[in-house]
C-alpha cells in the first residue's frame, strides 16, 4: 500500500505542477535569465533611452492615447529602478493622476476602466464600450471617425480583448470573444494590430473574417517581417491564436505595429491611435516581476519611439496613463547601480489606488491634477474637436 501510495502522491504532484505552468506562453527565451525567484529581478543591459523637447504648437492634429494596461506608480518605480533611473516616460513634461473605480465596484476591471477611458463615463464592471445603462457608447475613436480622421488600434494582447474592444466595439460580457471579434468587419478600424487569431478564422460559425476584411481592402500580416513590409491603406494583423508570447519570445512586434500605424495613418486630416501594453497586467497577475518588467521595458520603447516621431511632427498630442493598477505591487528592496529589485505582490488580482497619466505635445497642460478617468477622456475629446 505505501508504494502504491507514493505512487499516487507523485503522480498528482507532477499533475500539479504542471497545471501551474502556462502552456499557452512559449517561455523558451527566459530560461536564461533567472525568473525562478518570482519576486526579484536583476537588468545586466539597461537599453538607451530618447530626450525629446515639448513642441511650442497648440495645434492637435492627431491624438496618441498609450494605455499600460495595470500600469500603476508601483510599476513605473520597478522598471526605473532596473533600468538604471532612466525611462522614456521622464520625458513627459505634464503629470496628472486618474481615479479607476467604476459604477459598481471601487476595484475595476479593464473593460470598465478601459470603456470609462474610451467614452468619458463611467460603466458597470465587466461592460465593454457602453455606459452603465446598457447604452453603446461614442468613444473618441469614434470621435476621430467622425472628424473624418483615420483611427487604429495596437495590442499585445488578443484584439477582441477588454481595452481595444471598449474604443470600437461594445459588449456585456467579454467573454462573447467571438460575437466581439466579428464587430470589426464593420468597425471601420483603419489598423487594427493584436493577437486572437482563432477568433477570425477558426469560428463555430464558420465565418473567416480575415478574408471579410480582405474583402473590405485590408492587407493581412501574421508576422512581424510581413507587418514591416506591409503597404496599403488599411492594415489586419494578427500574430498568435490568443495573447502574444512574451516579448522576448515575439520581438519588437508593438514598436513595430505603432510605428507602421503611424506610417499608414498619418494624412492631413489627422489620426487617432490607441496603444496598449497589455502584458503588463498579465504577468502582475502571475505575480512574475521579471515578466511584467520586460512587457514595461517594451511599452516604455514604444513609447519612445512614438515621442521621437511626434517632437518631429509637432502637432501630436500623446497621452499615457492605464485603466487601473494590478497585483498590490511593493518595491520592498533592491539597488539603483546594480540594477535590482525586491518586491511584493498582495494580491493577484486588480487594487484600486490612482494611476498616473503622462502628457506630451499640445494642451499636455489641460491635464495636470487628480481626476477622474471618465474626465481623461472628456479633456481629449474637447481638444480633438
Amino acid at each position: 500500500m505505501k508504494r502504491i501510495s507514493f505512487f499516487l502522491f507523485g503522480i498528482l504532484a507532477c499533475v500539479s505542477a504542471f497545471a501551474q505552468v502556462d502552456q499557452g506562453r512559449d517561455l523558451s527565451k527566459y530560461a536564461d535569465d533567472k525568473f525562478s525567484e518570482d519576486d526579484k529581478y536583476t537588468v545586466t543591459e539597461p537599453y538607451q533611452t530618447v530626450t525629446v523637447a515639448q513642441p511650442k504648437s497648440k495645434k492637435i492634429k492627431n491624438v496618441i492615447f498609450m494605455i499600460g494596461d495595470g500600469m500603476g506608480l508601483e510599476q513605473v518605480s520597478v522598471a526605473w529602478t532596473l533600468n538604471g533611473g532612466h525611462l522614456n516616460l521622464d520625458n513627459f513634461p505634464v503629470t496628472g493622476f486618474s481615479r479607476t473605480y467604476c459604477v459598481d465596484k471601487l476595484v475595476t476591471d479593464s473593460c470598465a476602466g478601459g470603456t470609462a477611458l474610451a467614452i468619458g463615463k463611467k460603466t458597470l464592471y465587466g461592460y465593454i464600450g457602453q455606459d452603465a445603462e446598457g447604452n453603446p457608447g461614442f468613444s473618441l475613436l469614434h470621435e476621430a471617425q467622425r472628424k473624418g480622421m483615420k483611427t487604429g488600434l495596437a495590442v499585445t494582447c488578443r484584439i477582441n480583448d477588454a481595452t481595444p474592444a471598449d474604443f470600437a466595439l461594445h459588449s456585456p460580457d467579454r467573454h462573447l470573444e467571438a460575437e466581439i471579434a466579428a464587430q470589426y468587419v464593420d468597425s471601420g478600424v483603419d489598423f487594427i494590430s493584436g493577437g486572437g487569431r482563432q477568433f477570425w478564422d477558426e469560428r463555430e460559425d464558420g465565418r473567416n473574417l480575415i478574408n471579410e476584411m480582405k474583402a473590405k481592402g485590408y492587407t493581412f500580416v501574421d508576422n512581424d517581417e510581413d507587418l514591416r513590409k506591409a503597404t496599403g491603406e488599411r492594415l489586419l494583423g494578427l500574430y498568435g491564436p490568443l495573447d502574444l508570447d512574451p516579448v522576448l519570445d515575439r520581438g519588437p512586434i508593438l514598436e513595430d505595429s505603432a510605428m507602421k500605424a503611424i506610417e499608414m495613418l498619418d494624412n492631413k486630416k489627422g489620426f487617432f491611435l490607441m496603444i496598449e501594453g497589455s502584458q503588463i497586467d498579465d504577468w502582475c497577475h502571475r505575480q512574475k516581476v521579471g515578466y511584467m518588467a520586460e512587457e514595461f521595458f517594451d511599452f516604455d520603447k514604444t513609447i519612445g519611439k512614438v515621442l521621437e516621431w511626434a517632437a518631429k511632427d509637432g502637432h501630436t498630442l500623446v497621452i499615457v496613463t492605464a485603466d487601473h493598477a494590478t497585483g498590490g505591487l511593493t518595491l520592498i528592496d533592491g539597488s539603483l547601480e546594480d540594477r535590482s529589485v525586491s518586491v511584493h505582490f498582495s494580491t493577484k488580482g486588480h487594487n484600486g489606488i490612482m494611476v498616473p497619466v503622462f502628457a506630451y505635445g499640445p494642451h499636455a497642460d489641460e491635464f495636470v491634477g487628480a481626476y477622474e478617468n471618465s474626465e481623461l477622456a472628456e479633456k481629449i475629446r474637447k481638444l480633438m474637436k
